[in-house]
């Protein structure tokens, strides 16, 4: 899978031209949460068997022998209690970063996470925040079928109070985090699990990456492809596909479901006049209903020469048999059919 250009980021006063090194999407993230703990006293980890184990997916990695115990805590496989404490220390002075050992297991920490940390500066009246980061490994495509494979980020996406974030680069996930863990409100970043080995450029040091502007990964004229996550990659390759064809795809990565930044995307359709909408999650009231209906509402409507095209998850349970998973998300020759099929250049696409 190829790396994607550097993204637009903040860079530390101190730094004028920072190194870049080549690093897993995973060693990113682990050099966020080492640089977060050297810099803020504040901030500790927690999560399931993210100490000595070094995490589910070992992006926690040695943190806990550099740190210590009391800065990379392993919790009880009681996700509702974990989530609460994460959120009760937020309150309270700390910077937690919770990891769910898969995004499944948020479903057991709803109530905390919903009910609590997403309402509580709102029904305060300003007195009180929640900086709280929450991690959770994502997505299909590791043959962990049904439990431990799904995209729930619209759920947590359709909550006043949370913002959720994508990042679908080595250098917009160290970015990224960082400048969740400087926000005053609670976070949540979806990490896709098979982005995890993915390998990009990496500034060195302390930035920040805006976590509500959407990056245009690819220009193009005739389309626009607005994905998230690992789809970004998938309709890169699309895109290279289609330019042999003589289409110009244009590629935007969405990075944040919430805020999500419209401006982007209505100046993209604008230019184009065609959109396709590439999500993993259950296509079904999912973030391509939203990203439709965006546009529609705006200006950017008298612009479409064609239907608006989703192209989300299978209404159904992720399989455990790897064909039947592969075919239940979009993959490259459905987003290339799709493209044609909206330059009229492949009828019999479905």
């Amino acid at each position: 899978m190829n790396s994607l250009a550097l993204a637009n980021t903040t860079q530390d006063d101190t730094a004028d031209t920072p190194a870049l090194r080549e690093l897993t999407y995973a060693q990113a993230i682990q050099e966020a949460m080492a640089i977060a703990l050297e810099r803020d006293e504040r901030v500790f980890l927690m999560g399931e068997d993210i100490g000595v184990y070094g995490g589910a997916f070992q992006v926690t990695g040695d943190l806990f022998q550099r740190f210590g115990p009391d800065r990379v805590m392993d919790t009880p496989i009681a996700e509702l209690g974990g989530a609460g404490i994460a959120v009760g220390a937020a309150m309270t002075g700390s910077r937690p970063i919770y990891e769910f050992q898969f995004s499944d297991f948020a479903t057991l920490a709803m109530e905390q996470i919903v009910n609590q940390a997403a309402k509580m500066r709102y029904m305060l009246g300003g007195e009180a925040s929640v900086p709280l980061v929450m991690r959770f490994p994502a997505g299909s495509g590791t043959g962990a079928a049904a439990q431990h494979s799904q995209s729930l980020e619209a759920w947590f996406a359709h909550v006043p109070g949370l913002k959720v974030i994508q990042p679908s680069t080595p250098e917009d996930a160290k970015g990224m985090l960082l400048a969740a863990l400087e926000d005053p409100d609670p976070v949540m970043i979806f990490e896709h699990k098979l982005l995890y080995k993915t390998k990009g450029y990496v500034p060195e040091g302390y930035y920040v990456t805006d976590i509500n502007k959407a990056q245009i990964r690819r220009q193009g004229q005739d389309v626009s492809i607005v994905a998230t996550s690992l789809m970004v990659h998938k309709s890169l390759q699309a895109a290279e596909l289609l330019a042999a064809e003589g289409i110009s795809a244009e590629v935007i990565d969405l990075c944040s479901l919430r805020p999500i930044d419209s401006a982007t995307l209505i100046e993209s359709v604008k230019r184009t006049s065609r959109l396709v909408c590439v999500y993993e999650g259950v296509k079904q009231l999912g973030i391509g209903a939203e990203i439709s209906a965006l546009i529609c509402e705006s200006d950017a409507f008298d612009y479409l020469d064609a239907p608006i095209v989703r192209l989300g998850g299978a209404d159904c349970p992720l399989p455990y048999n790897p064909e039947l998973e592969k075919a239940a998300v979009p993959q490259v020759d459905d987003i290339v059919r799709a493209v044609r099929k909206q330059l009229g250049r492949d009828e019999d696409a479905s």
